[in-house]
């Protein structure tokens, strides 16, 4: 793949956040220029400032990103990121860095301006461990490209496969610490890292990891997993890889209701099945295209393996599914071909919905109280039209639930709709004893509960910033991290 996928037209280039960005002098980036490539035309700069956020699209169509940035910096050798990175940090410039900009939380929108890091002409995979199953890449790699290199020529997978696969890379998989659809399987992305190689905020090139299981210290992998590129800038991966399956086997049912559906997935993984995909809808999404007939819940079920283990699997969900109704599979074939549609995303956009989803993950014991609690704040929200659910990844303590919400505000009121949607849902996930995030991120837009999220906690991890990039030079504006530059200027 050639680079980052367009999320919606942009019809201008003006910036929408309040406040001023970082002033960067010529000087600056004539300097940045004789690191790497550099881009400087307003429009192009303007594109690579805006991700997929949802709030954000209708920004785009209104002609405006949510802040440009001054100078995009295209590194393809881990030394230039490190000399990027130290001109920035002695200049107190800012620097977003980005990869396939596919993030739904404006991660990589550069808040304060500066610097965006556009780290996707670092692409490739370098050493493949068929043996041992390590197989190392380059930050700046795409989804398809990995996986179609690993299989053809080394019959192996990793076994990440998100919504965003076509849209996404490596390194930002690692830095959002992002799920795929067959995660029961897999698991997520921080299960599949072996190592990193990451640049601090001063240039300094460090490497993490690298043994099956070590007992020297913390894990330094998971410092910088999820860490979104405001601890350092992951350059280069080592994930662990699977022989490509030699067994597949699918099934569908249907349930009288959602929680009903709910203990059927608990009592499969808590027997110790990990179907590849154990996907659950409520009776409202069954209806669109699931199969369901608007009172019924649907269950789609996929294993893939090793042919002993996948009979065992689908033994343990029929047995769980008993008291289900058996439906057809090809509900599962019809959503391995459109599960990575994004086009009503687009639609909806264009008609001045405000659609989005908010994926949290939380204890079985909690599942129940959270979707009945969180659709009802949804719903209470003035202007909105819909509120549904679906669970999509599972583990022995708990579940992803996925909420899908809509809206219908006059055109004036989109912004402030967005914002009540997700202060209604999101807190209503946390009374409720959900977490904040399952797989999307914080980015900018769910900065504001990370404290309240994280409590305490929050402290230990501003400390950490401070000791790694002291001058807050990096992706400056998330995680509610405290910068120089000042308050994000969203919501």
């Amino acid at each position: 793949m050639t680079g980052p996928t367009p999320p919606i037209e942009l019809t201008g280039t003006g910036e929408r956040l309040r406040g001023s960005a970082v002033e960067v002098s010529a000087a600056f980036i004539d300097e940045l220029a004789g690191i790497c490539e550099t881009v400087t035309a307003i429009d192009e700069v303007a594109e690579a400032s805006r991700d997929w956020w949802p709030l954000a699209l209708h920004w785009s169509l209104a002609g405006q990103v949510p802040r440009r940035a001054a100078v995009v910096a295209r590194p393809s050798r881990t030394e230039q990121v490190a000399a990027v990175l130290a001109l920035c940090n002695s200049a107190r410039v800012p620097v977003t860095a980005a990869g396939g900009r596919s993030g739904v939380c404006g991660a990589s929108v550069p808040v304060f301006g500066g610097v965006l890091l556009d780290l996707t002409a670092m692409t490739g995979l370098g050493e493949v461990d068929v043996v041992s199953g390590v197989v190392e890449v380059a930050a700046g790699t795409f989804g398809p490209d990995l996986e179609r290199e690993l299989r053809d020529r080394h019959e192996l997978t990793v076994g990440h496969f998100p919504q965003s696969f076509e849209l996404a890379t490596v390194g930002g998989w690692v830095a959002c610490r992002g799920a795929g659809q067959y995660s029961t399987r897999y698991g997520k992305i921080e299960d599949m890292v072996v190592g990193l190689e990451v640049v601090l905020a001063d240039g300094t090139v460090v490497h993490t990891g690298g043994a099956p299981a070590a007992a020297v210290g913390p894990d330094l992998d998971q410092l910088f997993v999820g860490s979104e590129g405001t601890l350092g800038v992951i350059t280069r991966v080592w994930l662990r890889a699977h022989p490509l399956p030699s067994a597949e086997e699918r099934a569908a049912y249907s349930f009288d209701s959602f929680a009903d559906g709910i203990e059927a997935c608990r009592t499969v993984l808590r027997r110790g099945a990990t179907p590849a995909v154990l996907r659950l809808y409520d009776a409202e999404e069954s209806a669109r295209g699931r199969g369901g007939d608007g009172t019924t819940c649907v269950l789609l079920v996929l294993d893939e393996g090793d042919p002993a283990i996948v009979t065992a699997t689908m033994q343990v969900v029929r047995d769980a599914c008993a008291s289900a109704t058996p439906a057809d599979q090809s509900l599962v074939d019809a959503w391995l071909d459109h599960r990575n549609d994004t086009s009503a995303l687009q639609a909806l956009t264009n008609k001045g919905y405000v659609v989005d989803t908010m994926e949290i993950a939380a204890p079985w014991a909690r599942l129940d109280e959270i979707v009945d609690s969180t659709c009802a704040a949804l719903l209470a929200v003035s202007h909105a039209r819909a509120a549904t659910c679906h669970l999509s990844h599972s583990y022995l303590d708990g579940a992803c639930l996925y909420f899908t919400f809509a809206a219908t505000p006059p055109a004036d009121e989109v912004d402030t709709t967005y914002q009540a949607l997700w202060d209604a849902g999101q807190r209503a996930v946390l009374a409720a004893g959900g977490n904040l995030s399952h797989h999307h991120g914080i980015g900018l837009n769910r900065s504001r509960f990370v404290v309240e999220a994280l409590g305490s906690g929050h402290r230990v991890l501003s400390a950490v910033k401070g000791a790694l990039d002291p001058h807050g030079i990096l992706n400056p504006g998330k995680l509610a991290l405290d910068t120089p530059f000042g308050a994000p200027s969203w919501p």
